[in-house]
């Protein structure tokens, strides 16, 4: 009887609890929509939130019940958005290809370091210190952060300089997010001309602190026909929508850092 009463009360007292929870997960039931879980397999679960959405089964859940376009996978492209318009039904809208470009050419050869670092290795924690250790603080810091977040293995540190890689990029905006300085961006692969400066200092100091630098002349601003290309915050920068990749930028600029 000593251990009979327990073990009796136990039972009951798991009866009790399966049956509470039987009735509870009947009334508090959600019928959800299987295309919801077909659409967020057909993603490649990056949760990067490149779509705009907290993750991959966010976007699943807003295309099906919000009507969110099916085209914004940027890591899944085409193929991701052909399966999610099958599920759905409907035609497959196009995927404009995306790729991440680094704004800085100040390599080892372009610009030099002012002070020796030798706390954790990465940017985000030299940019703590005077913000940063480049003669250029606006610069590449050059260790890393950007390529430790790639999934995709499409950035790799050259000379001190983060470069992407565009066949392997998935534009997930993962890299863009981890730089410090905030140098990359997510542009069309089929805009082919960049600028790879983000000084905001004057053309004196910018040339001072790197040989690559933009001076601000807007030579490339006057030459442009499109209006495509501003010297804004003492750099220029391109509008991609606007932008035909002529090269007649690249030809104007006395610098060479539109590439």
């Amino acid at each position: 009887m000593t251990y009979l009463i327990p073990a009796l009360i136990l039972g009951v007292c798991g009866i009790l609890a399966g049956v509470l929870l039987t009735v509870a997960s009947k009334i508090f039931h959600v019928e959800v929509d299987e295309r919801i879980e077909k659409i967020s397999e057909a993603l490649p679960q990056a949760n990067c939130g490149a779509c705009g959405f907290a993750g991959c089964a966010d976007y699943a859940d807003a295309v099906v019940n919000n009507g969110a376009p099916t085209n914004l996978c940027r890591p899944g492209g085409s193929g991701a958005a052909a399966k999610i318009a099958e599920i759905l039904g409907t035609a497959a809208a196009d995927v404009v290809p995306m790729t991440a470009v680094v704004h800085c050419s100040g390599d080892c050869n372009a610009t030099k370091t002012q002070f020796d670092f030798d706390g954790v290795q990465s940017c985000k924690a030299v940019k703590r210190f005077y913000g940063g250790n480049g003669l250029c603080k606006y610069g590449c810091i050059g260790l890393g952060d950007c390529a430790a977040v790639c999934e995709h293995d499409a950035i790799k540190i050259e000379n001190g300089l983060a470069k992407v890689i565009p066949s392997l990029c998935g534009a997930c905006g993962q890299c863009a997010a981890a730089c410090p300085n905030k140098l990359i961006s997510i542009k069309p692969k089929a805009k082919t001309i960049d600028v790879l400066c983000s000084s905001a200092d004057n053309g004196k100091a910018t040339k001072l602190a790197c040989s690559n630098g933009c001076i601000g002349c807007k030579m490339c601003e006057r030459k442009c026909p499109n209006g495509a290309i501003k010297v804004e915050n003492a750099h220029a920068v391109i509008d991609y929508e606007k932008c035909t990749s002529c090269g007649i930028c690249k030809d104007a600029c006395p610098v060479k850092v539109i590439h």
